[in-house]
């Protein structure tokens, strides 16, 4: 492997490995879902300068692409488990020696026919998956012009003189309902609205005896959490209790509830009307209550809303079906990756 004996952007970064296109360099450094650290490939750049922590090396045989399938299956890690003495770590890194990595066996096919056929499948897998991401993230791109263009005003399904303009006092009412210990605790997950608390793969450690200062809530109160200034509100999805830091409004009146869920999650409502409520810096933001509840907020007639909210519906659930299947073609990578490499 060659040093790299350069000075880049004032920083002396001579002794450095250079990894050119098509070479592959292990990084010892673990993290969640790597715990014996991952081996990349170079592939965006013809070349590039790495930290001597790394392990840096070129095939001198076998299929390249073959081979970066391989190590992307983390097949790999039993051999990597049995030279890693437990408990040998030091500052987030595996203490790995480079003699016994280059050491250790791993077990392929020899025909670089057979590598090839692997390769070609798992590329074309791949991009497979990159187009149903690209799909999904076009969606939701799509999803948020409509969303903008509906309450900007540029996309309209009626006359616009059937708005009206609200503060939100008028249109929902604090509710402070304390007192119910038996009702199950929920928690807000963004974008989704409430779900117990116990079911979230975030565990979140709370005093059970003081659930009865929580606050209770009914399908479809929206919720002012502490993070809202940057994710809007979200929406109660069923009847129980959350945190006494949260506001509870509730619609004095009929309302369709997606509608207003839109609204309060949009990228317009929170820039353009929520941000003038948010007081502090940083993490020490909040939200000046006397302001918010003299927010003015746009508020069609039931009929629009109506139709509004089966717009969004309709496009929630296209993005559904297209991350079901984004994550569907996900599970069937690792199921081949399992069964392909010993």
């Amino acid at each position: 492997m060659s040093y790299f004996n350069k000075t880049v952007a004032s920083k002396d970064m001579s002794g450095y490995y250079l990894l050119k296109n098509g070479e592959y360099a292990y990084n010892k450094s673990y993290s969640v879902g790597y715990d014996f650290g991952s081996v990349k490939r170079l592939d965006r750049y013809d070349m590039g300068a790495l930290s001597t922590l790394y392990i840096c090396f070129a095939l001198k045989k076998h299929d390249s692409d073959f081979i970066k399938a391989y190590f992307d299956s983390l097949k790999w890690y039993r051999e990597i488990y049995m030279i890693s003495a437990e408990g040998a770590r030091n500052h987030g890194l595996l203490n790995v020696p480079t003699d016994e990595f280059f050491d250790t066996k791993h077990y392929m096919p020899q025909d670089s026919a057979e590598q090839r056929k692997i390769a070609d499948f798992m590329i074309a897998l791949e991009h497979r998956i990159e187009a149903q991401q690209s799909l999904v993230d076009n969606l939701k791109k799509y999803k948020r012009g409509v969303v903008d263009g509906i309450f900007s005003r540029k996309l309209n399904f009626s006359y616009p003189q059937t708005w009206a303009e609200l503060e939100i006092s008028e249109l929902f009412m604090p509710i402070s309902d304390k007192g119910y210990s038996d009702k199950i605790v929920l928690t807000i997950v963004q974008g989704e609205g409430t779900m117990p608390r116990d079911s979230v793969d975030r565990r979140i450690a709370y005093d059970k005896s003081t659930i009865s200062s929580y606050k209770r809530v009914l399908p479809n109160d929206f919720i002012l959490h502490l993070r809202s200034f940057e994710g809007g509100l979200e929406i109660v999805n069923e009847e129980g209790v959350v945190s006494p830091a949260y506001t509870i409004l509730r619609a004095r009146n009929e309302i369709i509830p997606l509608f207003f869920y839109t609204f309060f999650r949009s990228y317009w409502f929170i820039n353009s009307k929520l941000r003038i409520s948010v007081e502090g810096i940083r993490d020490g933001k909040s939200i000046n209550m006397n302001t918010f509840w003299h927010i003015k907020v746009p508020v069609p007639s039931i009929e629009e809303q109506r139709h509004i909210s089966a717009l969004i519906s309709s496009i929630d659930n296209r993005i559904k079906i297209a991350e079901f299947e984004y994550k569907r073609l996900l599970q069937i990578r690792v199921g081949l990756m399992q069964q392909l490499f010993i």
